[in-house]
């Protein structure tokens, strides 16, 4: 599923930019890299409304249909919720590369490699089963029509390199430590922000925070690292407005 990863070290085999530079910490860490309040939101609302559309059709089903199509109701409130998971509470696998000129951060999402086959599956188990429904009652071949559809997008996904690459949302960024006017660190989601100054297309100069994710077991480190080799700028410890590419 996609929230099943396998564990792996992918540090080693990442197109690293900086390699002329001697490597002083690496990590990787997987993250929901966005504003996770409003993302539980709305995985609340939707999951409520989830509950009542699915409660009155098994009610519909159990009482005035038949017992086949009230386990497809079930069966449909769970793919549901995992495919609103799935939208929801996305993670992404980060890896940094710190060295004593700056660092690098690659990341991207691994969710659609567990999504294609997820869905292949989906449809054949769906389609088998409202098959056996059908020989009972013929009227169910109608429901081949569901089975049908998720295999037609496991195809499509599966073949559509365009789409992976952005649902997969693969990022290479570098930046240099004497790039940063200000550490900001975030204990609750052991982040550190590093703001930086930049110029828009206009010409009007703004400023926003690139985002560090810590692990546990190296977050002290990691921290005293950064904040040695941007030294003289300010240090503060306060709560970080997440967003996908950078924070305020």
């Amino acid at each position: 599923m996609w929230f099943i990863q396998p564990e792996k070290n992918y540090a080693p085999e990442m197109p690293w930019g900086r390699t002329d530079e001697s490597e002083c910490m690496s990590w990787q860490v997987r993250v929901r890299d966005y504003n996770t309040a409003g993302a539980n939101a709305l995985f609340i609302v939707v999951f409520c409304i989830y509950m009542i559309f699915f409660y009155s059709l098994l009610f519909f089903a159990s009482d005035y249909y038949s017992n086949w199509l009230a386990v497809a109701t079930c069966i449909g409130f769970f793919v549901s919720t995992f495919a609103l998971m799935g939208m929801t509470h996305q993670t992404s696998i980060i890896v940094y590369r710190l060295t004593d000129k700056g660092y690098e951060k690659i990341s991207w999402k691994p969710q659609i490699d567990a999504v294609k086959p997820v869905m292949k599956w989906t449809a054949i188990v769906s389609g088998v089963a409202v098959f056996v429904a059908s020989l009972y009652d013929p009227s169910f071949l109608l429901g081949l029509v569901g089975p049908a559809g998720f295999g037609l997008m496991a195809l499509l996904m599966g073949n559509s390199k365009g789409y992976q690459e952005l649902v997969r949302n693969a990022q290479h960024e570098t930046y240099d430590w004497d790039e940063v006017e200000e550490i900001a660190y975030w204990g609750k989601r052991r982040l550190v922000g590093l703001k930086m100054s930049y110029e828009s297309d206009e010409g009007d100069p703004y400023s926003i925070y690139q985002k560090l994710y810590f692990k546990r077991d190296n977050m002290a480190d990691c921290l005293s690292f950064i904040r040695q080799k941007a030294s003289s700028v300010e240090y503060v410890e306060r709560k970080l407005n997440v967003y996908e590419s950078f924070a305020t």
